[in-house]
């Protein structure tokens, strides 16, 4: 089992303790926050061990989970790595890309592993079309929250969007070419909604729409291929798969076909895949051990959490 002990003591840092301690993958020796009040609450209440320092904390772990403000993410990142230890840290990477690139330079200087914490590229219901979603030439992701005070240090995009950004990166795998993007102030001092189109050299787009002022929680994506068309719904676990192929010369009497002008036939084929329930959080904290014990590169590698920073920040710059 590997020694695992967590950064920040927040609302996220909380849920990453009681899973680590639920985890076969990991042995949780404690945790640190900065406020004294907070460490004593905790280790009251649940028990868990309070260290008196980041390094201290550090040095007893074989991994570290960064769970801090963002503001915060590359310092405590930073000492991690130094420290030969291996780093989970919840997105956004870093503040700015020039610090994510460091933390990047860094690890491969001090070989350990990094993971970012982008939950939904283990949300089961992703998970269940993933590898079915090639080639995708429009994309359309609507991500809206009730209003919520937690987050609203940082723009909508770095808060909300960015869940989006990196699962639209792991399924185009191309270099973007050009984004148009607008933004509004509502609450905050910063972006409370955001739209933004993203083109990729390979042809693809993609129209994004995040809001943390809705009425209503919704967190959806489509994606549009060649003779298929996917829909998850990342909210409600749900998934629907429509494909075309061309339709047979006898179709049965309830098979749907489409005619185009040029005669050609296609007929319809509806799927809903089964999405089995999961813990996504604990999930990429398991993954990561994984990876960790196996040598292998993260699902969210330091690399991928640097590069949907790198397009939030070019939106955030287009406002």
């Amino acid at each position: 089992m590997l020694k695992a002990g967590v950064l920040g003591a927040g609302h996220l840092g909380k849920i990453h303790l009681k899973l680590l301690k639920l985890s076969e993958n990991y042995e949780l020796v404690g945790f640190y926050d900065t406020s004294k009040e907070v460490r004593d609450a905790i280790s009251t209440e649940f028990g868990y061990v309070a260290f008196d320092s980041e390094e201290a904390l550090i040095d007893a772990c074989d991994m570290v989970d960064v769970v801090t403000p963002t503001t915060y993410h590359f310092t405590s990142a930073e000492k991690v790595i130094k420290a030969g230890k291996h780093l989970f840290i919840e997105k956004p990477i870093t503040s700015t890309v020039e610090e994510a690139e460091q933390l990047l330079a860094l690890a491969k200087e001090h070989n350990v592993l990094g993971q970012v914490g982008q939950v939904e590229r283990f949300n089961p219901a992703f998970m269940a079309v993933n590898e079915g979603i090639k080639s995708p030439m429009f994309i359309e992701a609507h991500r809206l929250a009730e209003f919520n005070p937690r987050g609203t240090d940082v723009p909508v995009v770095l808060d909300l969007m960015i869940h989006d950004i990196d699962a639209i990166l792991s399924v185009v795998q191309s270099p973007v070419k050009s984004v148009n993007a607008s933004g509004v102030s509502v609450i905050s001092e910063t972006p409370d909604i955001a739209n933004a189109r993203i083109e990729f050299e390979n042809g693809c787009v993609a129209n994004l729409t995040s809001s943390r002022i809705s009425m209503k929680n919704m967190r959806k994506a489509r994606f549009f291929q060649k003779d298929a068309y996917i829909s998850v719904d990342f909210l409600e676990k749900k998934v629907e798969v429509v494909k075309m192929k061309d339709a047979p010369e006898n179709p049965d009497d309830f098979a749907m076909i489409l005619q185009n002008a040029e005669g050609l036939k296609k007929q319809i084929y509806f799927d809903n895949p089964e999405v089995p329930s999961n813990n996504a959080i604990l999930d990429e904290l398991d993954a990561f051990a994984k990876a960790i014990k196996e040598n292998t590169t993260p699902i969210v590698s330091l690399e991928a959490g640097t590069e949907a920073l790198r397009v939030a920040k070019m939106i955030i710059a287009d406002f």
